[in-house]
Order: C-alpha cells, then structure tokens, then sequence
C-alpha cells in the first residue's frame, strides 16, 4: 500500500511539475519599476510567435480571405463517399469540441483574473490563431489516408509526422565511398547532387497520439462533474441521476458506427444559434449600456484604467492565455476532423478551420464576455467562476436565466465529448493499428472517465487535461513550422487556379 500511495504521489509530482513547465512562467517580464509585469509561458512562447508568422507568410489571411472562408464553408461536398464528412461538417466537430468549457469558465476565468480588457486580447489571440488554423488543418488535408474501419477518411498530426522525412544531401567527396546514385532517393535538378531519406518521425506521431488521448480522458471527466453540478444547481436533481443519464445517452451515440456526425449536425447549430440568440436579447435590452461595455474593454486592454492585480501584463496575458486554451489552435485536434473532410482541395478545408477559430473566440466567447460584462457589479459581486456567469444570466433572465445555462452547459459538454471520441478514432487506430477492439476498448474506457467525473469531483483530472492538450501542442508545433511551406504552396496553388475569384475572371474572360 505505501508503495501504491509513493507511485500516485510521484505521478502527481511529475504532472504539476510538467504543468507548471507548459502553463507556468517561465520568466516575467517587467516594465514600469514593476507596474507592469508580463509572465511568459513555455506555449505563448511557441504559439504567439508561430501565429504571427504564419499570419505574414500567408500575407494575413484572416483579413485577406475572410469572404473566401465563408464561400468555402457554404461549398458543397464533393465525392461519392457515403461515409465521408462534408468540409462543413469537419467544422461542426471541430465548433462541437471547441464550444465548451473553454467559452464558459474559460471566459469567466479571464474576465475574472484580467478584467474586461482580457476580452480584448482574447479577440487578437483569436485573429492570430486562424492562421495556426489553417496551417494545420491543411496539411492534415495534403497528408490524410482512406479509414479502413469507418470509412471516408482520416489523418491528423500524428499522420504526418509519421510521413515527415529529413532529407540528407550527400556531400560531393562521400560519392567515391560508396554508390550514392543507387542508393540516393532524390536527384537534383542538375544531375549531381544527391539526397537520401533519414529517419521516419513516428515516435513524435505516438507521442502526440498518446497525449490527446490523455488529454481527452481527463477531460471527459470534467464534462461529467460539469454537467452534474449544473444540473444539481438547477434542478436539484441528484448527481448520480444526472451522470448515469448523460453515460447511457452518449453510449447509445458514441458506440455506433457512424452515428457522432448525424448528432453533432444537428446539436451545434441548435446550441450556439440559441446562446447567441439569448445574448443579442440581452444586449437589446441593455443597449444603452453597451457602448460603456466596450468602452471598459478598449481602456482596460491598454493599461489605461487597469482593474486588476498586476495590472496591463495580468490583463494581456489572461486574454491571451485563455484565448489560446479556447480556440485550441495549434494544439492538433481539429487537423483530426480536418483530415476526414471529402473537399476539392487542402486549402479548403483549411480556410474552413481557420473560420472556426473565429466562431468559436469571436462569437461565442464574445456572448459570455457581454453577458457578464453587462451586469452591474452588485450582481455579481463576489462571485467567481461559473457562478459568476449564472449570477449575471440570474440578473438579466432571472430563474430562467439560470436554468438556460445549466442546458446550454449540458449541450456543449456533451457535444464536446462526442466530439472529441471522434478526434480518437484516428490516434487509437495510429497507436493500436485498424482494430475495433481497440476503438471500443478506448469508447468504453471513455465512457468511464465520464461517469467517474460524474460522481465525484477530482481536482487532478483538469491537471491531467492541461498536460494533455499542452504536449499535444508541443508535438503539432514541432510539425507543423518545418511543413509549413508545403501548407503555403497549397494556398498559392489555391489562389492562382482554384478560387472562386480566380473562376470567376477566366469565365468572364472567356465570354469576352
């Protein structure tokens, strides 16, 4: 037994001491004598900078292409694959996975450590992550393979880092060692200049496998506590009752063959057209107050009344911070949607993606920010986390207020956890090869994780979940710079031969 208790403790260890590496800061920024204080953190490190890299290599694509992202996501599906998705429906996963906490108790947790002016940051960290977006969701298009056990299509990081090669160019003097020519796998354009292949990168495709499907189990018992409190809450309906409800419900989805797209079609547009219904209702009703709302942001975004503890860095960094746990650009596990989408070309999907970014921070992390921001502090004064949204919903709906959150928390929970066993499909089979004991094996275990969470609250799991989702992005970022440029290629391709503007000039030049 002590050495059962010593391994558990050591695993603890070993999780917040990882944690605090990815999460934590790694050095604090200091301007002002101290006024303002930036803590910088091992992901903003790598995900800020990619971001805005790959914003100016494919020439600021969220600005440039927006109408074309719109055109993109209305576009029909192409092929006659009855089991493949539509480029619409790999962003109806990606929307049902990134819809959840995050837009929730992730806003609340910004607004509530950073003040109104994290919003702010939220929105640019979005803005910038819609490249990230593209990048990754276009090549998990260029390198996705057929699905031997669901059919359509499947891909994601862990497939192209597992077809990532480095490229060795053999020296000029090494050519009298040994017989290069027959050996050499690439020849260059001038006859005399020979590359071999190195090795594959499949032990970063099994890393970044195993950490989603690490991630996704502790997250799938946080949806579990989540949606039992809340409906606990509500309703004073027994946890226990609500958990073996919502267990037996997405059992009878998850464990069919093909059912998840069907539901997820028909959930997301039901739950985010109603959250942003009820947020422009309570905007209407409280539209003189909206220009103050903005005004808050706007100031406290830059320093110029600071609200909060640590003031401008504590408001930057909790935006950014809580904007990038959000969207989850960057992080890999939207490319796993991305991938089975049956679209005419990568950068399709890619632009699909990258707009998703945008529903996902933009509009619905959007109406938490108003619905708290536009209650009175007496309303809310005090409260924290998902209490602090409810307190505000109470204020402008009252009880109804209160119940409509506990339903739309049950709806993007759920949603999300359906979601993410789709995003599993593809890491089980990476790790386990095409079998469905091990597809059903990992349902079950799921499944589990989700009545567990249920029952009892563990505080660890959300640890667990962080580390997750942190060495997911460690591993998809160590992929996706170096193959960024195949993923630039495929926009210019895109642009000069298959966008619609581009149609558009050689009909019109045709019929002059």
């Amino acid at each position: 037994m002590q050495l059962f208790e010593w391994l558990v403790l050591t695993f603890v260890k070993i999780v917040m001491a990882l944690n605090k590496l990815l999460w934590g800061d790694m050095f604090i920024l200091e301007f002002s004598n101290g006024e303002t204080k930036f803590g910088i953190s091992l992901l903003v490190i790598l995900l800020i900078p990619a971001g805005l890299y790959f914003t100016v290599k494919t020439r600021f694509l969220p600005f440039r292409l927006f109408p074309e992202m719109i055109r993109a996501t209305l576009r029909k599906k192409t092929g006659e694959d009855q089991n493949s998705i539509s480029g619409f429906q790999a962003l109806i996963i990606a929307t049902a996975t990134r819809v959840g906490m995050g837009n929730l108790a992730g806003v609340v947790a910004a607004i509530s450590f950073g003040g109104a002016g994290a919003v702010f940051w939220m929105w640019v960290t979005a803005i910038i992550g819609s490249s990230t977006a593209f990048i990754e969701s276009t090549l998990a298009q260029i390198y996705k393979e057929k699905d031997p056990l669901y059919g359509g299509y499947r891909g994601g990081p862990a497939y192209f880092m597992k077809r990532i090669r480095f490229i060795t160019k053999v020296k000029r003097e090494d050519i009298f060692v040994k017989d290069v020519q027959k050996e050499a796998e690439y020849v260059a354009m001038d006859g005399n200049t020979y590359y071999i292949k190195g090795c594959k990168c499949t032990f970063l495709g099994i890393a970044f496998a195993l950490s989603g499907l690490l991630c996704w189990a502790g997250i799938s018992q946080v949806i579990g506590n989540s949606v039992s409190t809340a409906f606990k809450n509500a309703f004073g309906i027994p946890q226990m009752t609500t958990t073996v409800v919502l267990v037996a419900v997405s059992a009878c989805i998850v464990l069919r063959k093909n059912a998840i797209v069907k539901v997820l079609d028909k959930i997301v547009p039901i739950m985010a057209c109603a959250y942003i219904a009820i947020t422009l209702f309570v905007i209407a009703k409280n539209i003189v107050y909206l220009p103050d709302v903005f005004g808050s942001i706007f100031s406290q975004a830059f320093g110029l009344k600071p609200m909060v503890g640590g003031g401008l860095g504590a408001v930057i960094m909790n935006g950014v911070k809580r904007g990038l746990f959000s969207n989850e650009a960057g992080s890999g596990s939207a490319p796993c949607a991305a991938a089975a989408a049956e679209v005419d070309h990568p950068v399709t999907q890619g632009l699909i993606q990258s707009l998703g970014v945008f529903i996902d921070t933009l509009v619905i992390c959007s109406c938490s920010a108003f619905l708290m921001l536009l209650a009175p502090d007496e309303a809310i004064s005090g409260l924290e986390g998902m209490d602090l949204l409810q307190g505000a919903m109470n204020y402008h709906l009252g009880r109804f207020g209160v119940i409509f959150i506990a339903i739309i928390l049950f709806l993007f929970s759920f949603s999300t956890f359906i979601g993410i066993l789709y995003y599993a499909r593809s890491n089980v089979a990476y790790i386990f090869k095409d079998t469905w004991a091990a597809q059903t094996g990992y349902t079950i275990f799921a499944l589990v994780m989700l009545f567990i969470g249920g029952i009892a609250a563990y505080s660890f799991v959300w640890d667990l979940g962080d580390l997750g989702v942190g060495l997911m992005t460690i591993f998809n970022m160590l992929a996706i710079i170096p193959l960024s440029g195949q993923a630039i290629a495929s926009l210019k391709d895109y642009e000069e031969n298959f966008s619609i503007k581009k149609k558009n000039k050689i009909i019109l030049q045709e019929e002059l």
